[in-house]
């Protein structure tokens, strides 16, 4: 069963996979991550990836955003075909129009929260359209906060670190890996609200896997995943939805997944 998208949506495709496979191994130890998946994730848009362990979603992503080559198949980010793209390109491309989140915040130590927001943009030559670089600056709160080392900052402020350098070069397409899997559930919604005003504000596109169907809930649309294929597929999510809608195995329930049944990730 998928929900019908609502009508005025945008159909122009931030990224696009098409057909897309993963094998890792040969023969006997063959692994099939990605099974010939056709997905588009639209401009404006904030798309959640769901899925059980192994099932392929942060192959998918990795795919999509650059950070892996597939096996067949092909990717686009806007118009540009991945798959042809030499290393120097595909770098470039990645870092003009390509936004990334992690688990990890992936902060430099040695540098402050503003230097850390503006390294893509240092390493690339560019300077930061300011106007745009303080919006962003005020959206995740840190303005009281730019001379702060990592080791000065909490988690939670951390991770808006990270989604600030995500946003402050108005990337195309962000991407986040379980973005908020090393936060508590108070920084954890920070960090999603910040996504969610970034799409509906900004005009932000933003894709994010994660195995909460809370943070799940903060998306627009939600894709599941599981052995490699998307199996469904649902708009305006919440928690109890997803959750509900969660492949499971024949006669399993939600703690087979890892979730309990309030939605949270156990």
């Amino acid at each position: 069963m998928t929900t019908t998208p609502l009508a005025g949506r945008t159909t122009t495709a931030a990224a696009r996979a098409t057909d897309l496979s993963k094998i890792y191994g040969q023969g006997e130890t063959q692994v099939v991550a990605l099974d010939q998946v056709s997905v588009a994730f639209r401009q404006s848009e904030f798309t959640a990836i769901m899925g059980p362990s192994g099932s392929g979603k942060s192959t998918l992503m990795h795919c999509v955003a650059g950070l892996d080559t597939f096996s067949s198949g092909s990717v686009r980010i806007g118009e540009t075909e991945l798959g042809p793209l030499k290393d120097k390109q595909l770098t470039r491309l990645r870092r003009d129009k390509i936004g990334f989140i992690f688990q990890a915040f992936n902060l430099l130590p040695t540098l402050t929260a503003l230097e850390n927001i503006t390294l893509p943009m240092d390493i690339a030559g560019r300077k930061p359209d300011q106007q745009w670089l303080e919006k962003v600056i005020g959206m995740v709160g840190l303005s009281d906060r730019l001379g702060h080392r990592p080791s000065q900052l909490s988690g939670g402020q951390q991770q808006r670190v990270a989604v600030a350098r995500a946003l402050a070069s108005r990337p195309d397409i962000v991407f986040g890996d379980e973005p908020t899997g090393n936060l508590d559930s108070r920084s954890g919604a920070e960090v999603l609200g910040f996504l969610r005003n970034s799409v509906r504000e900004m005009g932000q596109t933003v894709v994010m896997v994660t195995h909460d169907p809370v943070a799940a809930a903060y998306a627009d649309r939600v894709i599941f995943l599981a052995d490699g294929r998307i199996v469904d597929e649902m708009y305006e999510p919440t928690a109890d939805t997803v959750l509900d809608r969660m492949p499971r195995p024949s006669g399993g329930n939600p703690q087979t997944l890892g979730f309990d049944t309030k939605g949270r990730t156990s």
